[in-house]
């Protein structure tokens, strides 16, 4: 968190009743876009970077989407934040289920999106159940409870994705939760030293100790060895298990949403590499993808086999969501089909419009990625000039 540390954190105050506004939220003077569109630049570069692919259409929601999960994990996660926090949160869905969203930008642009796309209120409140287990310091006894917590905390905001995008069949919901696991098990393999030094453990416990690994010795002195690395490395085979899955799934979205999603599923899928490349040690190093790698896999994600990423055995689409998931898309899939029909979505971009639009971004990401380095060069010399 950051900001004056006596304020109290956005989604910390009280509920206040004030209809939903037209076009998630973003009229006048766009402040509520902005909101959202901070959060998500805040919270991951890389989805950021993917959602600019996204059509207009789609990307005004998405954001909005996003915005109310990341800033509800920044609540969560606030050191000042106890139980109160999390119920605070509870109130503010009913809210914003309720058609009475809380006069911040956030809120009514999330409220929008879950009346218009028909997400049935389960699907964020799994995404709250994931914090609970957060903020209880939850053990993780096996594979299966770690990807219960990852559909929690991300195969919920893949659902989301998949719902706003016009793709509500249990099909296409099923591959986005398995692209949300997939991506959450990257997420603790990257960050098991980070993890454990905040006193947090997401490997499996069974497998720490096949592995002859104490998990409680390990907690309060984390190091890497050997052992640990064979943890890290089934954690990472588990996680392209599904983002096999998750990838061939794409084909189940619009044609124009599915460059966006591919480049997200690659993206993340190099931290695994780059994790493997430090011979899976994570407790000593974080896995980092450089921009220039990001942008080439962006470029790459224009040719990619719509068939899944490369591995043993041709993917089935038929195959069920992984049982953590399994409740959680048939209510959104039954939902959609009550309320919505899929869409179909325009025509693919052609090649040379797409092309613009890779280069508009890496322009973009260019210019921002030179802001902030002049920005961190001039607060070192400020900081070199109070010290002189």
């Amino acid at each position: 968190m950051t900001g004056d540390s006596a304020a109290p954190p956005l989604l910390a105050l009280a509920p206040q009743p004030r209809p939903a506004s037209v076009n998630y939220g973003f009229t006048g003077d766009r402040t509520d876009l902005r909101a959202c569109s901070a959060a998500i630049r805040r919270g991951s570069k890389s989805f950021h970077l993917a959602s600019l692919l996204l059509p207009v259409r789609v990307r005004q929601a998405t954001h909005a989407l996003y915005g109310f999960c990341r800033h509800s994990d920044d609540l969560v996660d606030d050191p000042r934040a106890g139980p109160e926090a999390l119920a605070r949160l509870h109130d503010r869905l009913e809210a914003i289920y309720a058609g009475s969203p809380a006069a911040h930008p956030i809120d009514r642009a999330f409220a929008r999106v879950v009346r218009d796309h028909a997400i049935p209120k389960s699907v964020p409140l799994a995404l709250l159940g994931g914090f609970a287990m957060d903020m209880e310091g939850r053990r993780y006894d096996n594979i299966e409870q770690v990807k219960s917590y990852a559909t929690g905390v991300a195969a919920s905001v893949g659902i989301m994705m998949a719902m706003v995008m016009g793709a509500g069949d249990v099909r296409a919901l099923a591959r986005a939760a398995d692209l949300g696991i997939a991506m959450q098990l990257t997420n603790i393999a990257r960050d098991v030293g980070e993890d454990a030094r905040n006193g947090r453990l997401y490997l499996p416990r069974d497998w720490l100790t096949e592995a002859g690994i104490d998990a409680d010795a390990f907690l309060p002195r984390p190091g890497f060895s050997p052992a640990l690395a064979s943890v890290i490395r089934r954690l990472l085979e588990e996680a392209d298990h599904h983002y096999r899955l998750g990838h061939a799934g794409i084909e189940r979205l619009p044609p124009d949403c599915r460059l966006a999603i591919r480049t997200a599923a690659l993206v993340y899928r190099e931290i695994g590499s780059r994790i493997a490349a430090h011979g899976h040690d994570s407790v000593s190093h974080r896995a980092h993808t450089p921009l220039t790698r990001k942008l080439a896999l962006m470029l790459s994600a224009r040719h990619a086999d719509a068939g899944g990423l490369p591995g043993p055995g041709k993917i089935d689409l038929d195959v069920p969501p992984d049982p953590a998931a399994a409740a959680l898309v048939s209510e959104a899939a039954a939902t959609f089909a009550l309320t919505r029909k899929p869409a179909t979505g325009p025509a693919r971009p052609s090649g040379a419009s797409a092309i613009e639009r890779v280069t508009l971004i890496m322009m973009r990401v260019e210019m921002s990625d030179r802001e902030e380095s002049r920005a961190r060069r001039l607060a070192a010399r400020r900081k070199a000039a109070a010290l002189a």
